[in-house]
């Protein structure tokens, strides 16, 4: 592995008490595991003396050591006889995600009056939502979509915003044995009606808007003309955030306000008792390279993966308050609720922009209600940087116990500052991978390792992962960089995609069949002392005169000088070399645009990476393209460079970058 210099070097030690704090250290000394390495192997392979394979094992001691409930026992840990593509895990067995996450809660006198959501909108008001308040308002949505002729296996529209009513939909979707449709709140018309026609429900629920930066954003009218054009929804159903306000909302004939449909329903309901394997949810990819893709998810799947990596990856404890930057419509709003809940912990909600009315609105959230563990993307946190330490430094982010993030990768930099001046040096981050389509963690550290610079830690526990080569052969341990894959099945992994199992073969399974494998499609890398890091995605490859690099990898490179804030990388089409480089990059904001740093940059790239990954280009912009998860959408840039159709561009939160990228070429 190419040496990251100065950061190359273990930064994070966890000292021996907070080490012996942990749940996953709990979790090692019940079964005599030694040390990391061992806990690893013991979780996700075949160990000489146990009878079952290790991952059949862990899954197995899941439910009971984590505490959730089955109705009804499963007869085995999973049914393969179809293959790993295709497993059914806990069959047999009968379960609700929301009897776990929620009515068991709410039924105990000494957690039923306990916060399960605090809310703080953007003008700042804060809202408590405790167990019993979401399990009342949560039954009425399970009564109103029963009198809407709603069944087991319907599917049900969630275009909201980040407001608590957002729980008890998705939890009164669980309840009734609906499929929960999260729709993130910043899509368009386009890619709002796409998932719509895609998942054919018939009640959606939506609201007049949301704050944005201080000014009203509206939901309802994009949800009509959504509804148009994709057909399916006989009812739609409109919280009023706006409650009071002077714009008027439009309300058709179909349409009805919560107020009428679901606080005039009854707070009794009784909760369905499912097949471990019933469809729980319907996630959809953020669609930034090509049709999005519907990812099923299971009741006992979903539940059994986000509580594991809530307990021991980000080591829940009972005091917990637990935010994490995220919409409902993307992997990590469900993934924090179920984990969290799942133990009748507190999540920590927060409707706006991280800079209104000031670019610390995080740090004096955090400082003011003492959140505990913080996530967030790389991409947010290089923004919050440029605004300057003094933010920061005004605040006392000492009640943070553990930091978070996934979506890309990070640059050394911006992890550092995060750990130092948002961490205090003390509070690790917990780096973390995986994706919709497991809804968790291929990678994730454990809160008892060391840690060095974007390090992902290593293996999720019980996730069979690799790094092989284009042959299917393992360069993990030979340090060389190569694609992830997981060599078996998971609980939480989809059971296929909502338009059938061609596509989810072709997707998932095609480039290693024997044996198979999913491709998850990173570049990953293991190195010597065992510490794993993601170089990008290998379907975003740059082959250069026949050689192959990852754009991040590019970006890196670029970031590491000190001129410049943020980096992307794309390639295109070059006479000589069949594929060239051309990069685009933001500048701190000292700095100014010059032919001598531009040349001084593609040095820099030339000099780490060798000279044919030179850029052909430096541009430079004021910011990218990204969507509302944080990840720079690399195909409208190459496509803007090249002159070519933009296609779908409803993912992208922030469209008016294009005009900057379009004026650089």
């Amino acid at each position: 592995m190419e040496s990251l210099g100065e950061f190359d070097e273990i930064v994070h030690e966890p000292t021996e008490e907070f080490v012996e704090s942990t749940n996953v250290k709990a979790f090692m000394d019940d079964y005599g595991m030694d040390d990391y390495e061992e806990l690893i192997a013991r979780t996700t392979g075949d160990v000489e003396g146990i009878e079952q394979s290790g991952i059949d094992w862990f899954w197995d001691t899941m439910p009971d050591y984590l505490g959730l409930e089955f109705y009804e026992e499963y007869e085995a840990v999973r049914d393969d006889s179809d293959g790993p593509q295709f497993a059914e895990w806990y069959p047999g067995g009968k379960i609700n995600l929301a009897h776990n996450t929620l009515d068991r809660h709410a039924a105990d006198e000494a957690t039923r009056d306990e916060i399960a959501c605090l809310w703080e909108g953007e003008p700042g008001e804060v809202r408590e939502i405790t167990y019993e308040d979401l399990y009342r308002q949560s039954n009425r949505v399970a009564n109103a979509l029963d009198e809407r002729g709603i069944e087991e296996g319907d599917t049900v529209g969630l275009y909201m915003a980040m407001v608590p009513e957002v729980i008890s939909i998705l939890y009164g979707c669980f309840k009734v044995g609906a499929i929960a449709v999260p729709i993130f709140s910043g899509f368009g018309v386009d890619a709002t009606a796409t998932r719509i026609a895609d998942a054919e429900p018939t009640v959606l629920f939506t609201g007049d808007g949301f704050y944005r930066r201080g000014s009203e954003v509206r939901l309802k009218e994009a949800a009509d003309a959504a509804i148009s054009q994709a057909g399916h929804v006989e009812h739609t159903i409109v919280y009023e955030r706006f409650d009071g306000e002077e714009t008027e909302t439009p309300m058709g004939e179909n349409d009805e306000t919560w107020a009428d449909a679901i606080e005039t329903a009854s707070p009794e309901f009784e909760t369905k008792r499912l097949d471990s394997s019933a469809e729980s949810m319907l996630l959809y990819s953020s669609g930034t390279t090509g049709e999005p893709k519907g990812i099923v998810h299971t009741h006992a799947g979903i539940l059994t993966q986000c509580a594991k990596e809530v307990y021991f990856g980000f080591d829940h404890q009972p005091e917990d308050r637990f935010f994490w930057v995220s919409d409902i419509g993307w992997m990590m709003g469900p993934w924090s609720l179920i984990g969290n809940h799942a133990f009748g912990g507190t999540i920590f909600m927060y409707e706006g922009a991280p800079d209104e009315p000031s670019p610390d609105r995080f740090w004096e959230m955090i400082d003011r209600h003492e959140l505990t563990v913080f996530g967030i993307s790389p991409t947010a946190i290089r923004a919050l940087r440029k605004k300057g330490d003094e933010w920061v430094s005004g605040h006392d982010l000492s009640s943070l116990r553990l930091l978070g993030s996934t979506g890309e990768p990070w640059d050394p930099e911006s992890w550092l500052w995060f750990y130092e001046q948002v961490g205090g040096s003390e509070a690790p981050i917990m780096n973390i991978s995986g994706g919709t389509e497991i809804c968790g963690c291929f990678l994730m550290p454990m809160p008892v390792q060391s840690l060095k610079p974007c390090t992902l830690g290593g293996p999720g526990l019980g996730m069979a992962v690799d790094v092989v080569d284009s042959t299917g052969e393992s360069v993990a341990d030979d340090h060389e960089r190569g694609f992830l894959v997981c060599r078996d099945s998971c609980p939480s992994m989809t059971k296929s995609l909502w338009s059938g199992d061609e596509r989810y073969l072709e997707e998932y399974w095609s480039t290693f069949e024997d044996p198979p494998m999913w491709d998850h499609g990173d570049w990953a890398q293991k190195d010597a002392e065992g510490f794993w890091f993601l170089h990008g995605r290998a379907d975003d490859a740059l082959n250069i005169a026949g050689r192959k690099v990852g754009p991040a990898e590019v970006e890196g490179t670029l970031i590491e000088h000190d001129a410049v804030n943020q980096a992307a990388a794309v390639g295109v089409p070059d006479d000589t070399t069949g594929t060239a480089a051309v990069t685009y990059v933001v500048l701190e904001d000292d700095q100014k645009p010059s032919d001598a740093l531009r040349e001084a940059l593609r040095e820099q790239v030339g000099g780490q990476l060798g000279k044919p990954f030179r850029p052909r280009e430096v541009l430079f912009v004021d910011e990218f393209p990204k969507t509302q998860s944080g990840k720079i959408v690399r195909r409208v840039i190459a496509a803007t460079y090249q002159g070519e159709a933009l296609g779908d561009l409803d993912s992208i939160e922030n469209p008016g970058a294009l005009e900057g990228i379009e004026a650089a070429r």
